[in-house]
């Protein structure tokens, strides 16, 4: 008869010889093992894959442009893949030999290479390299690279246009290569790389019509996806969470804490427009979780208000983000990509006008 109460202390029985038991710790122990090997295994595998991809495309790179002519460079390649593959099998296709190529081409410095090729697989490079922009894809790289996206979740970021709703986006060249580099160099990650502008819910399935009590509570039934469309970083912690101020009892609708700049942040749910109280209520909130919450080596509390829709003026005025706090649209429905688009390049061309108009103001000012 099978002794229930070892089974229950985690006592599994050999399938073979029904008399004797192994304990659970046992084959947990060397399952762990197992596990942990074969992923280091897939790792190492990665990268080698990855530099030898990269360092054939160098090669046949430098042997084209050896050449000046065209055609030749179009014959080798050809005739190289048909070679490579008798030898060595599909993965060396003339369409992956242009890959290859192409991304000895797009990082010629084989030190961001090695420091990329940890976190990123061959799968992930080949949708990277064909980004024109040289600081959006930078920006793909090393967010990628951060937050460990799977090949399936890059794809959807950058079809849902992330980089162009991130504020990094609407600041000049300069300072957004050396937030790039700051989060290369150091893996600090700023507001800027943080927040979004707007928040695209529509996995949320809301009806027309909709409470702001029923936005929330459909964020917390998808909130795996809510948390993936604000960053990996994130981690939940508190919904209406109750705070006391002079007897007056306050909820925050949504607390979060970001690992990557180590401090809480606050969402708070509109429905409607932003208004100028908001930022006075976001302000209330932070202050007092500066005060009672915020625990030693944290950064400020942070704040994001999710509107349906900006006030830009207001927004410029009230200088929000003095305050730490963000504010951003969301979409509970999407809209046509090329609409989405012309809205986030809108955005884009505004923000970076403010942002010249400011500059010119403080050099006058001088004077």
């Amino acid at each position: 008869m099978t002794d229930i109460s070892q089974e229950s202390r985690g006592m599994v029985i050999n399938n073979t010889d029904p008399s004797v038991f192994v304990d659970g710790r046992l084959i947990e122990d060397i399952r762990e093992l197992i596990e942990s090997t074969k992923s280091g295994f897939a790792e190492a595998a990665n990268t080698m894959l990855v530099t030898l991809y990269w360092n054939i495309g160098k090669r046949i790179k430098i042997d084209v442009l050896g050449n000046e002519r065209a055609q030749y460079g179009k014959e080798i390649v050809s005739a190289l893949s048909r070679q490579l593959t008798i030898e060595y099998g599909t993965g060396f296709s003339e369409k992956n030999l242009r890959h290859m190529i192409h991304f000895a081409e797009t990082y010629p410095d084989e030190q961001i290479v090695s420091a990329l090729k940890r976190q990123l697989s061959w799968s992930h490079f080949k949708d990277i390299i064909y980004i024109n922009d040289e600081l959006k894809r930078d920006f793909y790289a090393e967010i990628c690279r951060v937050e460990r996206w799977s090949t399936r979740t890059l794809h959807a970021k950058i079809q849902g246009m992330l980089y162009e709703r991130t504020a990094i986006s609407k600041k000049p060249a300069q300072l957004a290569r050396q937030e790039l580099e700051s989060l290369r160099d150091e893996d600090r990650m700023t507001p800027d790389l943080v927040f979004r502008d707007p928040y695209l819910l529509d996995f949320l399935g809301l009806a027309d019509t909709y409470s702001e009590r029923d936005l929330e509570s459909a964020i917390l039934v998808e909130l795996e996806r809510f948390l993936l469309e604000l960053g990996t970083d994130f981690s939940f912690m508190a919904r209406q969470k109750r705070i006391t101020i002079d007897d007056d009892d306050y909820y925050i609708d949504l607390l979060f804490y970001h690992r990557g700049m180590h401090c809480l942040v606050v969402i708070e749910l509109k429905l409607g427009k932003f208004q100028a109280a908001d930022k006075g209520q976001m302000e209330l909130y932070l202050r007092w979780l500066d005060k009672y919450e915020k625990r030693e080596g944290e950064g400020m509390p942070m704040g994001l208000i999710l509107c349906a829709e900006k006030s830009y003026e207001h927004v410029e005025l009230l200088r929000l983000e003095e305050s730490g706090i963000h504010i951003a649209e969301y979409l509970t429905e999407l809209p046509p990509i090329n609409v989405l688009e012309a809205k986030l390049h809108e955005a884009i061309h505004m923000a970076r006008e403010q942002i010249a108009a400011r500059k010119i103001l403080r050099l006058e000012e001088a004077k």
